[in-house]
């Protein structure tokens, strides 16, 4: 399985609404429940009012388009860096999964994962 490099510094926080977001930016996700809105976008991309923020991620995301009917992928690549001490933020879309870690854990997450197995681009 191929795993690709996101050639970008992200943050991950909380707003109070939508409105400061800039949707024509390329790359961010978004989510809503009835308890908060979350927000993962380009560190230069953050809303000039958070409610929370936390700074300092690198992330991959899983090559192609998974089938739903896959299982295991994900759980794989999170218990292997679990093993290793490596916290993980996972988000995911219709077509793959992608996989945040804190700046500093980055190189060694890459590196165990290409021990196991992971073709990394």
């Amino acid at each position: 399985m191929e795993l690709k490099r996101l050639a970008r510094d992200l943050t991950i926080c909380k707003v109070e609404g939508v409105e400061a977001i800039d949707f024509t930016r390329e790359f961010y996700f978004l989510g809503k429940t009835e308890e908060e809105i979350s927000l993962v976008c380009d560190t230069r991309d953050v809303p000039a009012h958070t409610t929370e923020r936390e700074d300092g991620f690198r992330g991959f995301r899983i090559e192609g388009t998974l089938d739903f009917s896959l299982v295991g992928i994900l759980a794989r690549i999170s218990g292997i860096l679990a093993d290793h001490g490596i916290g993980i933020f996972a988000v995911s879309t219709y077509n793959t999964d992608y996989i945040l870690v804190k700046k500093e854990q980055f190189d060694r997450a890459w590196e165990v994962l290409g021990r196991f197995g992971y073709t990394l681009g």
